[in-house]
């Protein structure tokens, strides 16, 4: 049995319990093979009989009778992989209303868009939601800044031996996720025709999303593409990031632009097995784009998300709206941007309170009023201050 080195989730960790104690009912999801069992484990041992399975035909037989199974239970109550049983969302929603509430639960599902349905309307005002992803660059550390963006976030691509070890493991999740775990859900788009896809856009990635050329190289409507894209975003594996439109005198871009989430998947998507290969890859700028932009949304937890396009050529990679404010994030892969006509444009245009230009050096640096250069690798540790535009105290 291979065993993994520890990444320490205490934050995520923490941010359950919290949830627990103020909710009856709290629901993580995410992409499968992200994170959630182990850290369920951590709040219920796997063997307790609070803990059910529903991947495992004990735990199934179990919850046979389910509310004579969960009724007597005390405490929290994890269920695992809820969405293969819809159902218990209603029952769900009856062990909750109970006065005294005698037990709260914790349930994990692969972030189908049937789980989040059946929880909104059966558990609607009881429910909180919380989505994990995989490791984020503030929890194995900007050291691993090159590792992380190469292999990815999910824990075992990240976390194996070896590059050949990490490129077979993501090869076999891509394989399952679409022989799998999407049929189970009872989606019954081909595993082969749902690959194609993706595959299309990982190409797309970091660009403008246009149903038109997907759907006649599949052969297929316009529709059918955006029902394939909407699939994918739901289960966490892709990201369409909105555009935002501004009241300007200027024809503004109006499609979302579509991202791999996981850099790792990309990479395998398109064929990259390697640091050499992906230096030379002609997606590289593409890569680290989409990468960045995930490890700002985690640091910064906006609000609101978008990306800013005019049809003349000014752009904004990434707008964020927090707590009131207006902050812009550029990503650069230089060393050490400069401030362009693009990124002025944006400023005044949108009326930014922020502009952070993200990049791959070692030095941040301002660029003009309250316009700064910050290097990715200092996102983790110093980023909320940075992106919220609060600066440091020097020491001393």
């Amino acid at each position: 049995m291979v065993r993994f080195p520890v990444i320490d989730r205490q934050d995520w960790l923490k941010k359950v319990r919290r949830a627990l104690a103020r909710s009856r009912v709290v629901a993580l999801v995410g992409p499968r093979q992200c994170g959630k069992t182990t850290l369920a484990r951590e709040i219920v041992a796997a063997d307790s009989p609070h803990y059910f399975d529903l991947e495992d035909p004990t735990s199934l037989a179990r919850l046979s009778e389910p509310m004579t199974a969960l009724a007597p239970l005390r405490g929290t109550i994890v269920i695992d992989e809820v969405q293969r049983r819809p159902e218990l969302f209603s029952i769900l929603r009856v062990l909750a209303d109970r006065k005294p509430l005698r037990a709260r639960f914790l349930v994990l599902g692969s972030a189908a868009p049937e789980l989040l349905r059946q929880a909104s309307e059966s558990l609607a005002g009881r429910i909180e939601t919380i989505a994990l992803g995989g490791f984020s660059l503030d929890e194995i550390g900007a050291p691993s800044l090159d590792k992380h963006w190469r292999r990815g976030s999910f824990p075992r691509s990240f976390l194996a031996r070896s590059e050949p070890d990490s490129v077979k493991w993501r090869r076999e999740m891509v394989q399952t996720f679409l022989e799998r775990d999407v049929p189970q859900l009872g989606v019954t788009i081909p595993a082969v025709t749902l690959r194609r896809f993706w595959t299309m856009v990982a190409h797309y990635h970091g660009g403008i999303w246009n149903n038109a050329e997907p759907a006649r190289s599949l052969g297929v409507s316009e529709p059918t593409v955006r029902r394939y894209l909407d699939l994918l975003t739901g289960f966490y594996m892709l990201r369409q990031l909105p555009p935002w439109h501004e009241n300007l005198a200027k024809r503004q871009v109006k499609s979302p632009k579509v991202y791999v989430r996981d850099s790792g998947l990309l990479h395998e998507l398109l064929g990259i097995r390697s640091q050499s290969e992906l230096l030379a890859h002609p997606k590289l700028g593409a890569s680290f784009e989409g990468y960045a932009i995930e490890q700002a949304l985690h640091v910064v937890q906006p609000d609101e998300a978008y990306f800013w396009a005019t049809h003349q050529g000014a752009e904004l990679d990434l707008l964020l709206f927090k707590d009131g404010k207006r902050i812009g994030v550029e990503v650069k892969r230089q060393d050490a941007p400069t401030l362009s006509a693009s990124m002025r444009i944006a400023i005044r245009d949108l009326k930014l309170d922020r502009l952070v230009v993200l990049h791959p050096g070692s030095a941040a640096y301002p660029l003009g009023s309250n316009v700064e250069a910050v290097p990715l690798s200092t996102l983790a540790s110093h980023g909320e201050s940075l992106l919220a535009g609060r600066r440091r105290q020097k020491r001393g």
